[in-house]
């Protein structure tokens, strides 16, 4: 059984920031990268940044040079630093770990999702 739990999320005013943390549980050898994705609200779920286990990272457009995603391999945590914070950033945020191995010999490695963290950016 494999757990991902977000938290950091809440209500914060414009310019303000906030830092998610999402940890992974359970049965884990090993994760390729662990995303970031948002969905405000009567939209699509968008991604909002993705880390591998090398440390690479990527980011939408929307959040570049505002948010920060940074990852703990041997807690199985990635982080969310969020600064600058703007009303079209409220949304539900999601953690997801891709390709996630259960054992080195894991031939099936699933992808699994968070239950999603509310930030709420009020103007």
């Amino acid at each position: 059984q494999v757990q991902l739990v977000e938290s950091g999320g809440g209500l914060v005013q414009t310019g303000g920031s906030l830092r998610l943390s999402c940890a992974a549980s359970g049965t884990i050898f090993s994760i390729n990268a662990m995303t970031w994705y948002r969905q405000p609200p009567v939209q699509e779920r968008e991604m909002v940044a993705i880390i591998t286990s090398g440390g690479s990272t990527n980011y939408a457009d929307s959040v570049k040079g505002r948010f920060t995603v940074s990852r703990d391999n041997p807690k199985n945590t990635v982080y969310l630093q969020m600064n600058s914070l703007k009303p079209e950033d409220t949304a539900v945020y999601y953690c997801s770990a891709v390709r996630l191995k259960k054992t080195r010999w894991d031939l099936d490695p699933q992808d699994y999702w968070g239950q999603g963290t509310q930030v709420t950016v009020s103007s």
